[in-house]
């Protein structure tokens, strides 16, 4: 038990350095490494959002404290990213999550393309992302997230780098509007149990040490990820996002096409 904490603690203080930092990556690294250790996608879900609580909830204090937060974007995407998490927990303690797994991949990889585009072409302005787009991009972005175990960062994050907000105010309003989603997706997870809806629960308690190693690692590498995107130039950011979002659609694909 003390080696898996350890090893989940390290695994959880990476992950949240690069997520606070480029604004994705804890959920999608957090849950394919309890995938690898055998556990079903529901449970790997459910526990990384358990562990987001905690992690999502140091990395807004840090970036609000750095001034990172665009409160105009908040107010809009937390209520649809709050909307599609929920509704993306009753479907995978209903059915495969698995399945969204090629779309989102796709996606991905075109999107990152995009953002790596943009990051080396002559910069425009950056511009104030529509509501028109942030509404439907909340919702999707908090279904895929609780649906797939991850996905709210690469999925919200990526498009709005992409359409042409500026990166430190996206990574900085994504990641506490996160903390939102999380929490929701948490009590969704919570209430499927208790009311007998999610039937592959059974078990889950064995994870509670790898849990505990992401909340750890997380929560201490948390406060450094307002300073981080705070410091690092915009293109260089876009740059960094690209190649991350682009490294992941390829990884997935890699698992996809290995099983």
């Amino acid at each position: 038990m003390g080696t898996e904490f350890f090893i989940f603690a390290a695994i959880g203080f990476f992950a949240q350095i690069v997520d606070g930092a480029l604004g994705m990556a804890y959920g999608v690294v957090s849950s394919t490494m309890l995938l690898s250790f055998g556990v079903s996608p529901a449970a790997a879900s459910a526990s990384v959002h358990a562990a987001e609580m905690f992690t999502t909830a140091a990395s807004a204090t840090s970036h609000v404290s750095q001034r990172n937060v665009n409160w105009r974007l908040f107010w809009r995407l937390a209520p649809a990213g709050v909307l599609g998490g929920i509704l993306g927990t009753y479907v995978l303690t209903a059915i495969d999550g698995a399945v969204l797994r090629p779309f989102v991949t796709v996606y991905l990889g075109l999107l990152g393309i995009y953002i790596l585009y943009r990051a080396f072409r002559i910069r425009a302005a950056f511009k104030e992302p529509k509501t028109g787009m942030v509404l439907p991009l909340g919702v999707a972005g908090g279904f895929v997230d609780a649906a797939g175990g991850g996905g709210w960062g690469p999925i919200v994050t990526s498009s709005l780098i992409g359409s042409g907000g500026a990166p430190r105010y996206v990574v900085g309003t994504v990641n506490t509007v996160e903390f939102f989603v999380t929490t929701a997706v948490s009590v969704a997870f919570i209430t499927a149990l208790l009311t007998g809806h999610w039937e592959e629960a059974e078990g889950i308690d064995r994870y509670i040490w790898s849990v505990a190693g992401l909340v750890v690692g997380g929560v201490l590498a948390a406060p450094l990820a307002g300073f981080v995107v705070r410091i690092i130039p915009p293109q260089r950011l876009m740059m960094l996002v690209g190649g991350l979002v682009v490294s992941l659609a390829c990884f997935q694909t890699w698992q996809l096409l290995s099983a």
